[in-house]
């Protein structure tokens, strides 16, 4: 029997998982059906990482994939997209964005690295003076406190100025951490979300820092 390539045995069971005669929970979802999955998967992934179990991550990356292989084959149904070209994309992405690998540009360390790939980014980007803090650059379906910790680190790289009053205290690890599930217990109590009430506070000071960067552009 003729050994094939487990990508294409892949592609080929979720073919016909989709299929007329396929499964009816398969044929019936589609992309916004399937979107919470592919974040599901990521967070089992990161707890195979964090336990250190080779055998459950390989489980997990599995499932993950599953999930690109999926839109990819609802999108070919579409005419839209497949496989092939999701892969097409990241080579090219890759290689356009590793000019110190695949072009002339020489780099002595990981920070020349970074600027030279901020520097590329800013290329790609056809609307000139470009906000680097926009609302599409946190995505909403992270979770609040990924989503704000992205925003910080986004915020110091373009150089904007945080409140400061926080990152001078002096807390412990399982102190903050017991802070930040009593703060969760807090709005619990009052009936709030603190998913939501946190992500009104990213959403505020989004505005701050792209209201920052156009004066900083206009100096």
């Amino acid at each position: 029997m003729k050994k094939t390539s487990a990508i294409n045995d892949l592609l080929k069971v979720m073919a016909r998982l989709r299929s007329p005669t396929g499964c009816p929970w398969d044929r019936e979802q589609n992309h916004y059906t399937l979107r919470r999955h592919a974040i599901e998967e990521v967070y089992e992934l990161i707890d195979a990482i964090e336990a250190g179990d080779d055998h459950e991550m390989a489980e997990e990356l599995g499932d993950l994939l599953l999930q690109i292989v999926f839109h990819c084959q609802m999108a070919k149904e579409r005419g839209a997209f497949d496989f092939e070209k999701v892969c097409r994309l990241i080579v090219e992405k890759l290689v356009r964005r590793h000019p110190h690998v695949f072009g002339k540009i020489k780099v002595k360390n990981v920070d020349e690295v970074w600027v030279n790939w901020e520097k590329s980014k800013r290329r790609k980007s056809t609307e000139p003076n470009t906000p680097a803090i926009q609302p599409s650059t946190v995505f909403p379906t992270f979770a609040a406190l990924l989503r704000a910790e992205k925003l910080m680190k986004k915020a110091l790289k373009a150089k904007l100025p945080l409140a400061g009053q926080n990152s001078k205290r002096r807390l412990a690890k399982t102190a903050l951490a017991r802070e930040l599930f009593d703060l969760a217990e807090l709005a619990q109590a009052r009936g709030w979300s603190a998913e939501e009430l946190l992500s009104v506070e990213i959403k505020r000071r989004e505005r701050r820092f792209r209201q920052q960067e156009r004066r900083n552009l206009q100096t």
